[in-house]
């Protein structure tokens, strides 16, 4: 059992199967089924069971998996231990990031910090906020960036700007045509929400709930995974929706929506870095005071958060 084998059974786990692991492992689908077979022969056991065109683990699959994931994990520390001694920035460095911040933020970034720092082979991926911090977590990522803080999470969370969430609907609504917007206006209106567990979708919740509307009678008419497809069913008609300006930005300034204004309901969602509690990589720590400087000097379209750099433990 090598470490090569413990990645390819994680990758193909991660993406299911054994095509696209081999593809973002960069190599070819025989290497990776040829790891597999060597991994389960070194230990004896089938881990993978892929009948019926499914990859699902076995009994001895999970087991395994936590062993992997903390092994590959105290391995790139080592490395990155290694390579301090260089004096340089380098290694990989694994950042799971919440879908606007994913899809928004950290990807606008990645060339400036490319230039800085050739060395780190830096990789992103999208989730939703419980499973970036699980992640940074058990060693999949070695940063994470969210719209919430998870409680009781082993991490620690760094508030690194303040991204405004907006109430869209389509133009020919009747709630656009309506002066002084309600409470009771919004509490009766069709919604378009996200998936739970995402920071977004849990920030419009607190500040409906603060505005006095019961969600449990919220009449929510379609859950969406991402923000995009959101805008869409708004564009369509479909009904009303609170999205980062960001994600709304295009179709506001094309009119295909039209921003709502009810009173008292201004949202803002903060992002936060999210770090392993313990020492960080030092590839990790060189993207996070990237991610503030620019943040801050406002160069992708948020506003830096008042008294940033305050870390939370949760």
């Amino acid at each position: 059992m090598n470490i090569s084998q413990l990645r390819t059974f994680l990758a193909v786990i991660e993406h299911g199967s054994f095509s696209d692991a081999a593809k973002a492992l960069g190599i070819s689908q025989p290497a990776v089924t040829m790891q597999i077979q060597s991994l389960e022969g070194d230990l004896g056991v089938t881990l993978l069971d892929r009948r019926y065109r499914r990859i699902d683990l076995t009994e001895a699959g999970r087991l395994l998996v936590p062993h992997a994931r903390k092994t590959v994990a105290e391995v790139q520390s080592a490395r990155d231990a290694i390579e301090q001694l260089s004096g340089e920035v380098g290694g990989r460095l694994e950042i799971a990031a919440s879908t606007t911040p994913g899809v928004y933020v950290v990807p606008r970034l990645l060339g400036a910090f490319d230039a800085r720092y050739p060395k780190v082979d830096v990789s992103v991926s999208v989730h939703d906020t419980a499973e970036v911090v699980e992640r940074v977590e058990d060693g999949r990522a070695q940063l994470g960036v969210s719209g919430a803080i998870v409680r009781n999470a082993k991490a620690t969370f760094d508030r690194i700007a303040d991204d405004e969430l907006v109430l869209i609907s389509p133009p020919d609504s009747p709630l656009a045509s309506r002066p002084g917007l309600t409470a009771d206006d919004l509490a009766h209106a069709e919604w378009i929400v996200r998936e739970s567990g995402s920071g977004t979708r849990s920030t419009t919740e607190r500040a409906l709930a603060s505005a006095g509307i019961d969600l449990t009678a919220l009449n929510a008419v379609v859950q969406l995974g991402t923000g995009e497809a959101i805008v869409s069913a708004v564009e369509g008609g479909l009904g009303i929706a609170m999205v980062s300006r960001m994600v709304a930005d295009k179709a506001l300034r094309l009119g295909s929506v039209i921003q709502l204004h009810p009173r008292g309901l201004k949202v803002v969602r903060p992002f936060f870095a999210v770090m392993p509690k313990g020492t960080p990589t030092r590839a990790a720590s060189a993207f996070a005071a990237f991610l503030h400087d620019a943040l801050e000097g406002g160069e992708v379209g948020v506003a830096p958060a008042p008294g940033t750099g305050a870390r939370v433990g949760a």
